[in-house]
């Protein structure tokens, strides 16, 4: 713990705010400029003495609850469905094994995609082969007919 449980920083700046209180209730009758100062200042540093205090008291809470350490037994251990670890361990290795069929699969299809493309690009090029001996032996008909 630190000065005054941590709480310093609240101290301080509630002894300000009630010192700029104190001044704003003696001298804001007697300086009606210093009125419009005070009418901001006041709020906003009460305003601060809260936040300090409620960010202590939170910081206070999060450490005296996030330090208890919590052993347990991975046996014993149980999840919201009623399964337990080793229950849960052989559903991941199913699940696993599952996912490498599927792995495999994909595999298989990439191979079969690949080989469409391969067969398509083929039949592009005997389309355009085709159509280059259509274009010539019309080129022909009419070289003979001049």
């Amino acid at each position: 713990m630190g000065y005054l449980k941590n709480h310093l920083a609240t101290v301080s700046t509630g002894a300000f705010a009630a010192a700029l209180t104190i001044c704003w209730l003696y001298f804001s009758d007697t300086v009606p400029a210093l009125n419009f100062v005070f009418l901001m200042a006041v709020p906003i540093t009460w305003f601060l003495t809260l936040m300090c205090w409620l960010a202590q008291k939170s910081a206070d809470y999060a450490h005296s609850h996030g330090s208890e350490k919590k052993s347990f037994d991975a046996q014993a251990v149980m999840t919201a469905d009623g399964q337990s670890v080793p229950e849960i361990r052989q559903i991941q290795r199913d699940l696993a094994s599952e996912l490498e069929g599927i792995r495999e699969t994909v595999k298989l299809k990439d191979g079969e995609i690949e080989r469409l493309n391969q067969e398509i690009s083929n039949l592009q090029t005997l389309v355009q082969i085709e159509s280059l001996k259509t274009e010539l032996a019309n080129l022909k008909m009419l070289a003979s007919k001049k």
